[in-house]
């Protein structure tokens, strides 16, 4: 039996599996508005979350959608990238992004584009060092409320 995997989660049982290594990335988010948005970003912007299991146990979780804007055309934007802070620089975060890479392209998107938090430096390295991404921009955000 492989004892390494990746599985697309779908169920509300395998996003609440999922929490406990999502929540830290997203510490904000209590287990109830985290499953509301992920049912809500499913139904209307499809997106799609997987983990990557080791012996039976989720270690890293990837949340993408699928978007088109004029910039990019068709790709695939990762919302979500964080492997387990106990079991990281293993490897993990790197076949997960990959198996984002292949599904893009068994999909037919041409590019894949994320944003980092400027404080996460170690993940500025990884993506640019590791995984050949090219830093192009900067993203802006105005709070509303």
């Amino acid at each position: 039996m492989e004892s390494q995997f990746i599985k697309e989660l779908k169920s509300q049982e395998e996003f609440l599996q999922a929490y406990p290594i999502m929540n830290q990335l997203r510490t904000h988010l209590n287990e109830e508005t985290y499953l509301d948005l992920v049912k809500e970003a499913q139904e209307k912007e499809d997106y799609r979350m997987f983990a990557l299991y080791e012996n039976g146990e989720i270690v890293a979780v990837v949340g993408f959608q699928p978007m088109i804007t004029l910039y990019y055309g068709k790709f695939i934007w990762v919302c979500d990238l964080v492997t387990d802070s106990s079991k990281r620089s293993k490897g993990y975060g790197e076949k997960l992004l990959s198996h984002v890479h292949e599904w893009a392209q068994a999909n037919h998107y041409g590019t894949v584009a994320l944003s980092s938090g400027l404080q996460r430096t170690d993940a500025h390295r990884f993506y640019e060092e590791k995984m050949n991404y090219d830093k192009v921009g900067f993203v802006f955000k105005k709070s509303l409320k």
